[in-house]
């Protein structure tokens, strides 16, 4: 059951879009398929991401009201858990959204390897193919000419990594400085933080590596579009408060 529904939702419609691409694009070039598919996906998914990274401006806004309620009730933990609950209502905000992004882009990598490790490329599967989609005459492995999508780079790999860590510098709020003697959970926040800032970058490197150049490629292209939103939302996050004096004063 689980099979047939990620055939059916995800390596089928990543093959045919793949496939589709491959047909079109100059020189039939797999690569430039990989990142054009890669920004299909990422802007199917834009609204999300981008309400995503907009909620994460807003919490590192709210971190100083946060920090007073987990301050003033850090004797009764459900009362905690409800004034914060009704912080985040307030400013429509939901803390497990990021989680869902996440889990939405698992499928599309697994996808993207079952593409390249049983798809058959460079051969084509017409039998997988939907009816309007036709068989490329030729299909060229090597992105502009350099990397085999069907191989490894680790060129590509190092800088998917390296994008991998300049989004998590932008998307991650810093942790509160601990004190002299910090709590358990001070300690566990701290040690989050520079595991996705310095162990999710090398994870990416190993992953993209190990997996085939197509993943690095897909994986630096999304990186380079999720840095260009969160740039974008930052821009526009720091607009409103410059302007916020302004209409104040009005």
């Amino acid at each position: 059951m689980l099979v047939t529904a990620f055939h059916v939702i995800i390596f089928n419609p990543l093959y045919n879009g793949l496939v589709f691409l491959i047909d079109i694009l100059p020189l039939a070039d797999v690569g430039l398929a990989v990142v054009l598919l890669t920004l299909v996906v990422k802007i199917i998914l834009f609204p999300l991401a981008h309400k995503v990274a907009r909620m994460q401006v807003q919490m590192r806004e709210l971190t100083p009201h946060i920090e007073a309620i987990k301050e003033q009730y850090k004797e009764d933990k459900q009362e905690q858990t409800l004034k914060l609950m009704a912080l985040y209502k307030e400013k429509n905000i939901r803390p497990f959204l990021s989680i869902l992004v996440v889990l939405i882009q698992l499928p599309i990598i697994f996808g993207l390897y079952w593409v390249f490790f049983r798809g058959g490329l460079p051969n084509i599967q017409a039998d997988l193919l939907y009816s309007f989609v036709p068989v490329p005459e030729m299909v060229n492995m090597h992105f502009l000419g350099l990397f085999d999508m069907g191989g490894r780079s680790i060129v590509l790999a190092l800088l998917a990594g390296v994008t991998q860590f300049i989004h998590t510098m932008y998307a991650l709020p810093a942790p509160k400085p601990r004190g002299d003697n910090p709590s358990i959970k001070d300690d566990l926040a701290h040690s989050f933080h520079l595991q996705m800032k310095y162990v999710m970058p090398i994870i990416v490197v190993v992953i993209s590596y190990t997996i085939s150049a197509a993943i690095a490629l897909y994986w630096l292209t999304s990186n380079l579009f999720a840095i260009g939103q969160e740039l974008l939302v930052l821009r526009k996050a720091k607009a409103v408060i410059v302007n916020e004096p302004e209409h104040n004063g009005q």
